[in-house]
């Protein structure tokens, strides 16, 4: 008997909400496996490996989801992933900077002078640092934009010269130790625990607010809208790891007791805070519009009127500033500045967190929260192979194999794009 035979047995009412159940289930389905085959797999190759890394770390050390280790790892990516946040802008518009490595150890570099050997109080020095890195990003950026060089080239050469200006900035000084409780604070710093739950449930209800102001401007413009069920699901998602995060960090994480250490570090803050105003930037202004114009077709973002070497000039500038808050960051986690500052692999970090996860090499893709997930994964391969006490050669031999397989899956989805019609 065939399954029209036994349709035609039972009830009809029944054969319409099996028909209709069927077909709902063949249409989530679709929902799910047609972005997939079409290329767009988002952040879930990312946010799958993170959990991957995390099972496999915690097995072979139990330490790796404590509370003391979570947020110790947070702290010691949050120098990175700002730098990262600008290499992303770069790679937006289809450039590279090589340089953000030298340039955040020369801001780190000119604001330890100002504040050690100069005396001068410490908002000043901490701004001429950053002023030091926008500085250096227009000048990148002239030479890129308005001259024509390659930025491979223009940003190897700052990769080099700026590694000597740190040198002679430094002196024979060699190490300056920072000493000001404010420049130490800016990533040692930690929240009051009320404060952070506070911002927590703040970011929460102003990220609902987004979320429904999209679907209302989608409907207002004819535009497909998800459902109320999967607005509620991203929410809901969004809440749970913002709080299960700052429950992490307010947990007392003292080893001995005795002086409580809890809320959430000032340096995770800073680095949300870049993330979130760079993914407004990007995703809701006009300048972020021509980012993604000039990324995805120079010569038709030209034709359509804007000013391509002007967004050139101005992202390279962004990337600076942002290298040059990055070392200053990683100089008050350390509590001084080197001659090694902004080297070793710094560089190659930022530029392999921003593509792990998810920006495209190749222009006009991308988000800045590429940045935090991509160093969360560069961090915790390097966190976890601390603890096992494994070599250094294993953890860079691991994580090569890891940026290669991401940008290997960058350029398979972009061919499915490519051949589904989808840019």
């Amino acid at each position: 008997m065939n399954a029209t035979e036994e349709d035609m047995r039972r009830p009809p009412e029944i054969v319409g909400v099996q028909r209709e159940s069927t077909n709902s289930l063949h249409d989530l389905l679709g929902r799910i496996t047609r972005p997939l085959m079409q290329g767009d797999i988002g952040s879930l190759p990312v946010l799958l490996g993170l959990i991957l890394i995390a099972i496999i770390f915690q097995l072979a050390d139990r330490h790796f989801l404590s509370p003391l280790n979570l947020t110790n790892l947070m702290v010691q990516i949050a120098a990175v992933g700002a730098i990262s946040v600008g290499i992303v802008l770069v790679l937006l518009i289809g450039e590279i900077d090589l340089s953000v490595g030298a340039v955040s150890g020369f801001g780190a570099g000119i604001m330890a002078v100002l504040s050690v050997k100069m005396g001068l109080s410490a908002p000043i020095a901490v701004g001429a640092g950053v002023l030091s890195g926008a500085a250096i990003g227009l000048f990148q950026g002239f030479w890129i934009a308005k001259l024509h060089v390659p930025s491979f080239i223009v940003t190897l050469a700052g990769y080099l010269g700026w590694q000597g200006a740190l040198l002679y900035v430094l002196g024979s000084t060699g190490t300056v130790n920072l000493t000001d409780p404010w420049i130490v604070g800016i990533a040692n710093a930690r929240l009051p625990v009320a404060l952070g739950w506070l911002l927590g449930v703040v970011f929460v209800g102003m990220y609902a607010i987004g979320v429904l102001g999209e679907q209302r401007r989608r409907t207002q413009a004819g535009m497909q809208a998800q459902s109320l069920a999967m607005l509620a699901a991203r929410v809901a998602l969004v809440a749970a790891g913002t709080f299960l995060a700052i429950d992490v960090m307010s947990v007392n994480r003292s080893p001995q007791g005795f002086v409580p250490v809890m809320g959430v570090p000032t340096a995770v803050l800073f680095l949300i805070g870049f993330i979130l105003v760079f993914d407004f930037i990007t995703r809701r202004t006009r300048f972020g519009r021509h980012v993604f114009a000039v990324g995805g077709n120079a010569e038709a973002a030209r034709r359509a009127g804007i000013n391509v070497d002007r967004i050139r000039i101005i992202v390279f500038v962004l990337a600076s500033t942002l290298a040059a808050c990055g070392g200053i960051l990683a100089g008050s986690r350390l509590l001084a500045v080197n001659q090694s500052s902004g080297g070793g692999d710094v560089l190659l970090n930022a530029i392999a967190a921003a593509v792990i996860g998810g920006t495209s090499l190749f222009g006009g893709r991308g988000s800045t929260w590429s940045a935090l997930l991509g160093a969360l994964v560069i961090g915790s391969i390097a966190n976890g192979m601390d603890l096992l006490a494994l070599s250094s050669s294993i953890r860079f031999m691991v994580t090569g194999a890891v940026l290669l397989l991401a940008v290997t899956l960058d350029a398979y989805t972009r061919s499915r794009r490519e051949l589904t019609g989808r840019s």
